[in-house]
């Protein structure tokens, strides 16, 4: 075979590789979709609450409380025990909620720590399946958290953590968790988020986003205006860029994934198939992507906000702005 011929056998191979690789992703979402589709449970509209400040969380966290208690006796009354529950405990007299929308599969912004006050500010963002019925895993991520950035030792750093479930996420099971469709309507939502958060806190708070799995592009496609000092990526199959510098934002891109995450086995690639953009590109642990790689210790997909675990300590590191203290492997 002449050396010009070669050439372009490669390049056939190499573009039916991507092909066929896109489309098996496209064919095991798409397959196992019929029967999904779960009756909608009645909720009231979310409450009336004018944009908060420092002053008037108080009053916003206590109507979205009455808001979900009222979900849930709408859910009961439905017939639906598990949401009815699942609402119930988001009443409770201790919870924070900034945010709350019973309707649908629900979404909920949670606060850990004293918010107007604080110094540091970590906002997660989660993955697939995640909603107001499997929220108490979310909230368990968060609460350890919470906890990590307590037990650090950063003299006089006042910390408050947000759990933001305020995008309909994906299935992990469905079409659209291997396109951007979500994270694309998802990412004005967060840099909302952000812009109320300064509002409450002021300037001179330093915000970060820790952005789990299908969490990580939302985070990505939200970069370019998004006000935060840092964003790291875990578990993450990708975020539609290219490279951290095609994400366009002034922040710190950091990113990780545990050595039994079973991400690492997706195709890290982009095509086109039947009008849609499957697959979200270059692999942000890579040296191509060009993002600061920590250390996420051995964990799999669901373990990087284990208590005790690397990641949990580097993620912590990471949102009080100890960047120097951030282990690598």
């Amino acid at each position: 075979m002449v050396p010009g011929t070669a050439v372009r056998w490669r390049r056939r191979v190499s573009r039916l590789r991507r092909t066929v690789l896109a489309a098996l992703i496209c064919v095991a979402v798409v397959l196992p979709l019929s029967g999904a589709a779960r009756p909608e449970i009645p909720a009231p509209a979310p409450a009336v609450v004018a944009a908060p400040t420092a002053g008037t969380l108080d009053e916003a966290y206590a109507a979205n409380r009455a808001n979900a208690a009222e979900a849930s006796r709408m859910a009961a009354a439905h017939g639906d025990r598990h949401r009815a529950a699942a609402d119930r405990s988001m009443a409770d007299p201790s919870r924070r909620l900034l945010a709350f929308d019973g309707r649908g599969a629900g979404l909920v912004t949670e606060v850990f720590g004293d918010l107007a006050r604080a110094d540091r500010v970590a906002v997660l963002v989660p993955g697939s399946d995640t909603s107001i019925d499997t929220y108490g895993r979310f909230r368990a991520a968060a609460l350890a958290l919470h906890r990590q950035l307590a037990a650090q030792p950063s003299e006089g750093t006042r910390t408050a953590v947000v759990a933001w479930l305020g995008y309909e996420t994906p299935g992990t099971i469905s079409t659209t968790v291997a396109t951007t469709g979500r994270a694309d309507r998802a990412a004005p939502k967060l840099r909302a988020l952000a812009d109320i958060l300064r509002g409450i806190t002021g300037p001179g708070t330093r915000l970060a986003v820790l952005c789990h799995s299908y969490g990580s592009v939302v985070c990505a496609r939200a970069a370019d205006g998004l006000d935060v000092a840092d964003i790291a990526l875990v578990g993450s199959p990708g975020t539609g860029a290219d490279s951290a510098a095609g994400l366009h934002t002034s922040a710190r891109v950091w990113a990780a994934r545990g050595a039994d995450d079973w991400v690492r086995h997706v195709p890290h690639l982009s095509a086109d198939l039947f009008g849609s953009t499957v697959g979200f590109g270059t692999d942000p642990v890579s040296p191509e992507f060009g993002a600061r790689v920590f250390a996420a210790g051995d964990g799999g997909h669901s373990d990087y906000f284990d208590t005790g675990s690397v990641s949990l300590t580097n993620l912590a590191r990471i949102a009080l702005g100890d960047t120097t203290e951030v282990t690598h492997d």
